[in-house]
């Protein structure tokens, strides 16, 4: 990997844009990056590690920080481009961090995202763009550079004073350090993994250990009794032997079951024997009861069966009398309908002949069927007549409308010729209007004219008059500002003059003994100038320079402002004169001049407004004017056409009154008339059909007499009143039939069981006694019902046992590889962890790679100590233990002059310089090969080299100079004076009040 070019914008201490040309730099193989303290020189080296990952090394990227610089303007906003070339590409990767800016509409600020852009270079096609994703160019580079932050700060940022520490820090530090830069985490994981697998399958044989317990308890709980023979298990969860016990219980436990239910069989034979022989001996004395009950039943039937013989016999002649009087019961019917019959028509009749005059209430039937005949024509007759009535009152209401039609036409012509009388000066009136608004029209188009400049310039009028205020006021403010930037700057001066006569005194404070003179070069510093009098450092001169050039900021502003106001005024005062630019008018004379314009627009307005209803109302009077003609003309038709119709109606009118006055008679109308007519055949229409109807009636009557007489002489009875009083309805015969029916059944199912043989002879023996052979029963019984139950629960208590056994036996199947497992798993764990006595060193699986790890930079890392310190030191990895601690991760340097190894921590200051510059190159070399062999054609050494003598000084030069002969280049990060002289390549850091800023001195 080498770095090309760096562009810094508004980052760290860097206000404005700084480019750092690392081709330049590296042309030489060695350069010197310098520059007073907080100047910015690390910072440069934080910005190529942001614009690589996207933050600055660990160290410096605290909580809540910014990186962007505090010197940068508000508009400029912070960036980091860095061209490099990795992996055989040329890359350019620009990134921004997230930073506030002013908002573009209103004030504040907001909050910018963060921003990243990769582009790549091709022969052919230039640059052309990559990704503007921060997750797709993070992950791109560091497959690039084949290492992570961590990796890249260490190995191509070399921090001295991180490997110092690591040279005097303990094992447990080192592990740190080392972990995160060979990224063992797989190892410690394998490690957590293994221990975790341990503890699962502990729990796991813990588990089945529980379950067969389990299974212990519920053997016991189902043996019972036979349990408490077998020695219960004391073994606990996860020891062993605890399965073997189980199972030993528990085929004892079975055992002892199986003999109890052995026995409970043999109970279970004797119970059930002795409970049929009292079943059968119940059987028998339980039948000679039923039969002596039954034999004592039929007695007592028989004997109250005798005794209601009487009332049977009645019955049975009661229902024979009923059933004969059955055969009269039709012609009874018959006779009772004729009588009905029969008064009801005597009834119609006397209401028919009580609406007849009395001359016809005792006429017959014909008679007054031939007066129905008469009336009935002479109402036919009538027809005619009753039309020409209906036709008259027609006539009289088509008189009453003409008339009523007559009195509208009338109403319409006096309304007509009284607005067509007008006409003329209504029509010269809205042409008027229409002429008045058009002239309104114009008028209101002139007015707006003048009414909108006039309106602008009494809104600049209000705009100067408030301006010129703001420029009294401006004239104050920059008239100050020019007084106080007088007064800072003679402050200054004053300040600058004292200062430089004390400046002797101010840099005697900066002597140290032993070190040159920055002025003369001596190292020796006898009598050094002590500040007199009201001295003046060089902060107190800072602090009123700062203050003269804000003053003088100040008044530029306040000039500006002041220029600003003044165009401003003067543009408000030209736009107010308007086209007469020699008067001014006041914003009162401008403002009367807008109202009064404003006014007379509205009018006018107004009455333009009107023009269209003015048109719209001739056209409609236009129109009236053609309908009201019309209409008047049609009324004086319509007057002609009522005469003759009326004429017409008075001739028809008089020829039906003369046909309607003959035909009403007596009647006030025909239709009087016709209904005197239609009521009297009514009546004597239903008179006729009464007298028909009660003859019929009369002859129905006598015929049912006739024909009840003979029912009942046939059926055996003296007269028909007999026959009625002997009837029953069907519910009465069907209750006599019921008990005689009942009463003979009786009498059958008695004889039946007189005729039975065993219950005679049971009636014949002693009494017999249920209840003693029920007591033998039952005591059997419950014998058989004691045994069966203890044999049922026999039963299963060996089948319980049997299946838990089953089931204890498969535990134990499962729990042999799961146990087997476990144990395997904890020998790896304890391995893995240093706890297993096949640990020796009781080291643990990621002390172990990383001790390999520190073995191979011990290694590389002695090429180069031997160099620098002449051949004396050499750096050995030591896996020995120290006090309880576990081995793996000591470090020790070898003496080549007293042939002593000692630990690093012993080494002095120098030494340990040049010790931890050569660790932290082998560990370069050793990472880089682990990253994939990826050239690091850039390095960084961070600080250190004041702590040596020239002569080492030159040796680790001639170290470092001899990276070149593989095409590297490596900065040296240092503010050591010496330095400057003996590298002649360099990259200054300039602080400056405004930011820092760097400069190229090239050989």
């Amino acid at each position: 990997m080498r770095l090309h070019r760096l562009s810094i914008t508004a980052f760290g201490p860097f206000g404005a844009t700084q480019e750092v040309d690392f081709d330049a730099l590296s042309s030489a193989g060695l350069f010197l990056l310098h520059g007073p303290t907080g100047a910015g020189k690390t910072s440069v080296l934080d910005a190529v590690c942001f614009a690589l990952y996207g933050a600055v090394p660990g160290a410096r990227q605290s909580p809540g920080a910014s990186l962007r610089s505090d010197h940068a303007p508000v508009d400029l906003p912070t960036e980091v481009q860095l061209e490099l070339t990795v992996g055989g590409r040329r890359l350019e990767v620009t990134r921004s961090p997230a930073q506030p800016r002013p908002k573009k509409r209103g004030d504040g600020f907001t909050m910018e995202k963060a921003q990243s852009r990769l582009r790549g270079y091709d022969p052919e096609r230039g640059w052309h763009a990559l990704s503007k994703s921060h997750q797709e160019i993070g992950e791109e580079l560091t497959q690039l550079i084949g290492m992570s932050r961590d990796q890249f700060c260490q190995v191509v940022l070399l921090p001295q004073g991180d490997f110092a520490r690591f040279l005097r820090s303990d094992a447990e530090a080192r592990g740190k350090l080392l972990g995160r830069l060979f990224d063992t985490r797989r190892f410690a994981a394998v490690e957590e993994r293994l221990a975790e697998l341990r503890r699962g399958a502990e729990a796991r044989v813990t588990a089945a250990d529980e379950r067969i317990l389990a299974l212990a308890q519920r053997i016991a709980q189902a043996a019972g009794p036979a349990g408490a023979e077998a020695t219960p298990v004391a073994a606990r969860p996860g020891e062993p032997g605890l399965a073997e016990a189980v199972l030993e219980w528990a085929a004892i436990a079975r055992s002892t079951a199986r003999e109890r239910l052995d026995i409970a069989h043999r109970v279970v034979a004797w119970a059930e024997g002795r409970q049929r022989e009292a079943r059968h001996a119940l059987d028998a004395v339980r039948e000679l009861a039923r039969l002596q009950q039954r034999y004592e039943e039929t007695r007592l039937r028989s004997a109250a069966l005798e005794e209601r013989r009487p009332e049977h016999d009645r019955c049975q002649k009661e229902l024979e009398r009923a059933r004969k009087a059955d055969r009269v019961a039709p012609a009874l019917e018959l006779r009772e309908e004729a009588e009905r019959a029969y008064r009801a028509a005597s009834d119609g009749l006397g209401r028919a002949r009580a609406l007849l005059s009395p001359e016809l209430r005792d006429v017959g039937a014909d008679r007054l069927a031939e007066l129905e005949r008469k009336f009935q024509q002479e109402l036919y007759a009538l027809d005619a007549a009753r039309e020409a009535e209906e036709r008259s009152a027609r006539i009289e209401g088509e008189r009453v409308r003409l008339n009523r039609e007559a009195q509208a036409d009338d109403e319409l012509i006096r309304e007509a010729d009284v607005w067509l009388a007008d006409w003329d000066s209504t029509r010269a009136a809205l042409k008027g209007r229409i002429d008045a608004s058009q002239e309104a029209a114009t008028r209101a188009e002139q007015l707006a004219g003048l009414l909108a400049p006039a309106r602008r310039r009494l809104d600049a009028a209000g705009r100067r008059d408030a301006l010129a205020t703001d420029v009294q006021q401006a004239e104050e403010r920059l008239t100050g500002a020019r007084e106080q930037e007088l007064d800072a700057r003679k402050s200054w001066l004053d300040l600058r003059e004292r200062r430089l006569r004390g400046i002797a005194a101010e840099l005697a404070a900066g002597l140290v003994a032993g070190e040159p003179c920055t002025v003369c070069g001596s190292a020796d510093h006898p009598v050094p100038a002590s500040p007199g009098d009201g001295h003046v450092d060089r902060a107190t001169e800072e602090r009123a320079l700062a203050a003269q050039q804000s003053a003088e900021e100040a008044r530029a502003r306040a000039e500006q402002q002041l220029g600003l106001v003044r165009e401003r005024h003067a543009a408000a005062e030209t736009e107010a004169r308007g086209d007469d630019a020699s008067a001014s008018s006041t914003a009162a004379e401008l403002g009367e001049l807008v109202d009064r314009l404003t006014g007379e627009h509205a009018e006018a307005h107004r009455l333009a407004a009107a023009t269209n209803p003015a048109r719209e109302a001739l056209t409609a009077a236009e129109r009236e004017h053609t309908e009201r003609l019309e209409q008047r003309q049609q009324a004086h038709g319509r007057m002609s056409a009522r005469t003759a119709a009326r004429e017409a109606l008075d001739a028809e009118q008089a020829r039906l009154e003369e046909q309607i006055a003959a035909a009403r008679g007596e009647s006030p109308s025909v239709a009087a008339h016709a209904e005197r007519l239609t009521r009297r055949v009514a009546r004597l229409a239903d008179a006729a059909e009464a007298v028909r109807t009660e003859q019929d009636a009369a002859q129905r009557r006598k015929e049912a007499d006739d024909r009840l007489s003979d029912a009942a002489f046939r059926a055996g009875f003296d007269t028909p009143e007999a026959a009625a009083a002997t009837l029953l309805d069907a519910a009465a015969q069907r209750d006599l039939q019921h008990r005689i029916d009942t009463w003979q059944a009786e009498a059958a199912a008695v004889a039946d069981r007189r005729a039975e043989r065993d219950a005679r002879e049971a009636a014949e023996q002693p009494a017999a006694q249920p209840s003693a052979a029920q007591g033998e029963f039952e005591t059997a019984e419950w014998l058989l019902r004691e045994a069966s139950s203890a044999l049922a629960a026999a039963d299963e208590r060996c089948g319980e046992l049997t299946r838990l056994s089953r089931q204890a036996a498969d535990e134990v199947r499962r729990l042999g590889p799961v146990r087997q497992e476990y144990e395997r798993i904890a020998r790896l764990a304890g391995l893995a962890a240093g706890t297993s006595a096949d640990n020796e060193r009781k080291m643990r699986l990621e002390a172990y790679v990383l001790a390999a790890r520190l073995e191979q930079v011990a290694a590389a890392a002695t090429a180069r100590l031997q160099r620098m310190s002449s051949g004396r030191y050499t750096l050995v990895h030591s896996d020995a233990r120290t006090g309880g601690r576990r081995a793996g991760l000591g470090l020790h340097v070898v003496d080549a002059w007293t042939g002593s190894e000692r630990d690093t921590a012993t080494l002095s200051g120098g030494e340990t310089f040049f010790a931890s510059l050569a660790l932290a190159l082998g560990l370069a070399d050793v990472v880089t090969e682990e990253a994939g062999g990826v050239r690091l054609d850039t390095l960084f050494i961070d600080e250190g080299f004041g702590s040596l003598d020239d002569q080492t000084l030159d040796e680790v030069l001639d170290v470092l100079d001899s990276l070149r002969e593989r095409d590297r280049s490596v900065g040296i990060v240092s503010h050591v004076a010496d330095l400057r002289r003996r590298i002649p390549v360099r990259l200054e850091v300039v602080k400056e009040r405004q930011g820092s800023s760097v400069r190229h001195r090239l050989a």
